[in-house]
């Protein structure tokens, strides 16, 4: 029988407290941290010392993703099998100023990103019982998708430079630029200064503009109204 934790005899440390939590709420942590990583963007990017503490909290999302899709339906054998390389070529382009590895690297961690929103999407499709954590992966999960297309326009932009333009000028748009150009066109506001003129970039905005408006309308609508049937019964 499982005990409450005012229950047992001796109290929890705070470690075993927030591992419970982490067990029972992956979702949230997975989201803590993808906007964690948003956050500190514009004090890390522009030194080298910042890019690699970027790459340390990439690889730790990765870590967070891979142990939210354990409470998923998805396979979680093959989310590790994505991750393992990701995480590879994220620290072998720290070490190599090479074009290909940065675009094996974008594109290693854009496929492991679009895995980890088809599990969290799959979790929260299982059933009819919408729970706390269900509601964290819906935020979790768009900001999978907000990176998944950004790493993608990284890559796109490392093969054809000069695919996006922005205010700043130049042929190449940072990280915290493509994310910000990601999350206007997932949710469709369309307020950005970063513009697709490319033809693959063109394309690929096409794709995440069509996946945001089917986003809210297919997984957060049915949220929706099973939290107002559950409120009904």
């Amino acid at each position: 029988m499982t005990s409450t934790w005012e229950d047992l005899r001796q109290p929890p440390s705070r470690a075993a407290r927030w591992a419970a939590t982490l067990r029972k709420q992956p979702s949230a942590f997975l989201l803590a941290v993808q906007i964690l990583v948003i956050l500190l963007l514009p004090f890390l990017e522009d030194t080298e010392a910042g890019r690699a503490v970027i790459s340390l909290l990439s690889l730790s999302a990765l870590v967070t993703a891979v142990f939210t899709v354990r409470s998923t339906p998805a396979l979680t054998w093959l989310s590790v099998t994505l991750a393992l390389p990701a995480a590879a070529f994220e620290v072998w382009s720290l070490l190599s100023d090479s074009s290909t590895v940065l675009v094996f690297a974008h594109c290693a961690l854009a496929l492991f990103y679009v895995y980890t929103a088809y599990a969290l999407i799959s979790y929260m499709f299982e059933d009819y019982w919408v729970t706390k954590d269900e509601l964290f992966a819906v935020g979790a999960c768009f900001t999978v998708l907000v990176f998944a297309f950004a790493y993608v326009f990284l890559a796109i932009q490392e093969v054809w430079p000069g695919s996006f333009i922005g205010h700043a000028g130049g042929d190449r748009r940072t990280f915290l630029e493509l994310i910000y150009l990601s999350t206007a066109q997932l949710t469709s506001v369309g307020l950005s200064d970063v513009v697709a003129v490319g033809s693959q970039a063109r394309a690929v905005s096409t794709v995440e503009q069509l996946g945001g408006v089917m986003y809210v309308a297919m997984v957060i609508s049915r949220l929706v109204a099973l939290t107002v049937m559950r409120s009904r019964q």
